[in-house]
């Protein structure tokens, strides 16, 4: 599956596949990734400083969770340079998907992101992989659903009326939050016998460290310039996208892809996108254009096609 939005979905564990509670633990897991567009808007923080926090209290949770369960496999070698890599991969993708949202509406810059099947088979293309014939009609649907997306091709030529000023830019970011995602799923791959929680922590821990460089020091400049940024509202977000949606969303979402086989996986991500629509239309009352929503819809179906016809 895609970012949708698992870190380590490539990644299988070592318990036995039952598939009791696998469903509604997915739904879950899915319906808190629609929503955390609207924690990141609301937080009205920098994309940095909440991709950093993310980091610090996502992997504090993995962690602890990881102790209680007693799950540790001791990385070797060349494992550590995969986990920094995916890890630096990871907290960019967080960086460019969560900018995203401010440019472009959350629906359109989150259903642009589930392009990352196709950047991964660009990526496995690149690495002397063959590419399935079948496969390339898909591509070419999902490339017209990112520009119909953009709302600057409409259904009758170029009409940018019914986008922002930025919302290519927006779109744009979706493209490489996307594209870096799969980058994390190439390195993650390499890991394969870890479990997927201590992937993910090592990740985050990876990736906030190598973010604490610039991450700390706007902090910094924003506690002396900006105090108000740091309100009591912002925390909170900070610590429910943290806590809730990454430590917990993601120990969830991991029990469901013990118990699900993987069509299913698939299919009920789509809850993702599907949820984050919702957000924009009932929260922030973002309406796309004509364009945009076909746009999205090839790219619903692109996606559901790439996977009906084997994965990646």
């Amino acid at each position: 599956m895609s970012h949708s939005p698992s870190l380590t979905s490539a990644t299988s564990t070592t318990r036995p596949r039952t598939s009791q509670g696998g469903t509604w633990r997915m739904l879950l897991a899915m319906a808190l990734s629609g929503t955390i567009g609207l924690l990141v808007v609301e937080s009205a923080l920098p994309p940095l400083l909440v991709v950093f926090a993310r980091c610090v209290l996502g992997a504090l949770g993995l962690g602890l969770w990881l102790a209680w369960r007693r799950e540790w496999v001791a990385p070797q070698g060349r494992e550590w340079l995969w986990l920094a890599g995916g890890g630096i991969a990871l907290v960019l993708n967080w960086v460019a998907l969560f900018s995203a949202y401010h440019y472009s509406s959350i629906a359109v810059a989150t259903v642009v992101y589930h392009v990352q099947p196709f950047m991964l088979l660009a990526l496995s293309a690149l690495q002397g992989e063959p590419v399935e014939r079948r496969k390339l009609p898909w591509l070419l649907l999902a490339l017209l659903g990112v520009a119909l997306s953009s709302g600057l091709v409409g259904l009758d030529g170029m009409d940018a009326s019914h986008a922002g000023t930025g919302a290519w830019i927006g779109v744009a970011l979706a493209l490489l939050a996307a594209a870096l995602y799969a980058g994390t799923t190439v390195a993650t791959r390499r890991l394969g016998h870890m479990p997927s929680a201590q992937i993910a922590m090592l990740q985050m821990l990876a990736g906030g460290l190598v973010l604490s460089l610039w991450a700390l020091p706007l902090l910094t400049h924003i506690a002396a310039a900006s105090p108000q940024l740091l309100s009591a509202r912002a925390a909170s977000m900070v610590l429910t996208l943290g806590l809730v949606h990454t430590a917990f969303m993601y120990t969830v979402m991991y029990a469901a892809f013990q118990r699900l086989p993987a069509p299913a996986i698939a299919a009920l991500s789509f809850v993702y996108p599907a949820m984050a629509l919702l957000v924009d239309l009932a929260w922030f009352g973002a309406v796309p254009s004509a364009a945009q929503w076909v746009g999205m819809g090839c790219i619903v179906v692109a996606v559901l096609g790439h996977r009906l016809t084997g994965q990646s």
